[in-house]
This record gives C-alpha cells, sequence and structure tokens, in this order.
C-alpha cells in the first residue's frame, strides 16, 4: 500500500506519457502486501541496488561499477531464482525488472540476507526500459522464466513473448549473447518454439527444447509441479 508514510514508491513512478497506446506489458499486477521486513530492505537497501526508470540510455558498467557480462532478467516474481543465479555467477551482473512491490523488497531482503553484490533492480515495465534504457547490443543474455501464460485461447494475444518484443530483444543482444526462456505450460512452450524460431536474429542452440541449464534453479512451485506430473521447457537462442 502506498501512501505518505510508505516509503515504497508507486511502480509506474516517473512514467512519461506514450502517445499510443502500449500492445505489449511485461507483467500483470499482483495483490500482495509489503512486509515489514521487505520495507526495511527498501529503505536500507534500495538507495544502492534499486535503479530508477528514466528514459535514457543506461550505462550499465557505471550502474555495477565495473565491467563484467550483463544478463537482463524479465520479472523475477520474489526473486528466489534471480539470487540464486547471481550467486552462482558472480562474474555476471544482472539488470531486473519487477513491478510487483513485494517481490522487489523479497529480493532486496535477498541480496541483503546473502550479501550478493551483483543486482541491480528497475522496478518498472521491462517494455519501457527496453525500449529507452538498453541501448543496441548492450546485453549478454536474456532471461524470461515463467512469464504468465495466459492459458485460455482468447487471452493468448496477450502472452509477453511475441515476435515484436522478441524482435527487441534480439536487437539488444550482443553476437553471441542469449535468450533463455521457461515455462512449464507446453503449449506456451511451443508457441515461444515458433516465435524464438522465426526471429532472423536468434538460432537455436537445440533441435527444439534444451536442456535446463544448470545454474538455473528448480524452484518450489516448478518442483510441485514435477511430482504432479508437469512438463517443464526451457529454450536457450543464442543472437547471430
Amino acid at each position: 500500500m502506498n501512501d505518505a508514510t510508505n516509503p515504497i514508491p508507486p511502480a509506474d513512478a516517473g512514467r512519461p506519457a506514450v502517445p499510443h497506446p502500449k500492445t505489449i506489458k511485461s507483467f500483470v499486477l499482483r495483490a500482495g502486501r509489503t512486509t515489514t521486513g521487505q520495507t526495511k530492505a527498501f529503505e536500507t537497501l534500495g538507495p544502492q541496488f534499486l535503479l530508477p526508470y528514466r528514459a535514457a540510455p543506461l550505462d550499465l558498467d557505471a550502474a555495477f561499477g565495473r565491467s563484467a557480462p550483463h544478463i537482463l532478467e524479465i520479472g523475477f516474481g520474489m526473486g528466489e531464482a534471480t539470487a540464486h543465479i547471481a550467486g552462482v555467477l558472480p562474474e555476471k551482473d544482472f539488470l531486473c525488472c519487477e513491478v510487483h512491490q513485494p517481490g522487489v523488497g523479497a529480493l532486496l531482503k535477498r541480496i541483503g540476507e546473502q550479501s550478493i553484490p551483483n543486482i541491480r533492480i528497475v522496478s518498472h515495465d521491462a517494455v519501457d526500459v527496453i525500449d529507452h534504457m538498453l541501448p543496441l547490443a548492450s546485453l549478454d543474455g536474456i532471461h524470461v522464466f515463467f512469464p504468465d501464460p495466459w492459458h485460455k485461447k482468447k487471452h493468448n494475444k496477450r502472452r509477453l513473448l511475441q515476435s515484436p518484443l522478441v524482435a527487441k530483444l534480439a536487437a539488444r543482444l550482443k553476437p553471441g549473447g542469449y535468450l533463455h526462456c521457461a515455462t512449464d505450460w507446453q503449449n506456451y512452450a511451443e508457441q515461444m518454439l515458433e516465435v524464438l524460431g522465426a526471429e532472423p536474429l536468434l538460432r537455436n542452440t537445440a533441435a527444439d527444447y534444451a536442456p535446463k541449464p544448470e545454474y538455473r534453479p528448480l524452484t518450489k512451485f516448478e518442483n510441485r509441479g514435477i511430482k504432479l506430473g508437469h512438463g517443464v521447457w526451457d529454450l536457450v537462442f543464442q543472437r547471430v
């Protein structure tokens, strides 16, 4: 809840007016309360690890205070997997986009508890961040894990991974950079495979679906789904 006593800025603070309707959003706003611990993390760690959204190119080396491979993560939920990956890949820097304020607070809390230096968070729609903050060929990798599946057929058009956004993502990868997507909805996996495969700047690193890379952990949700017989599909494409 955002009010005069709450230090957490609204997710769309500073959002510029757009002259045309948005056709893609990278998120679905979810209900949730920010805990006391998360609020404290905003206060103590936010100044160091939160980056404000600005409609201007971001100097990634300056943002992290070093020169290292840069990975964009779109939608990290409560940040459990993000913290794990940043911990096992300390040589890489992770720019993470999420609008769900309890999730942002949870990841900030993990950063403090686990002493993770290589994460920065932009609490804003990732599509705006891609359009206005990330220069072409500026990223070494992109992670999109378990985006909302919009499983009803009439809602499939709302899915994040569609041709226009995939073209934007591919253009912001350096040659040799990778795009790693994962979903537990077979229909969405099939759509991802089709859309990614149609992007001329990308090539599939596997015949179809890729083995799960070692850096991506199994989440509690994912483990529960596997026990129930649900599949999980990883797709790893490389920028040509």
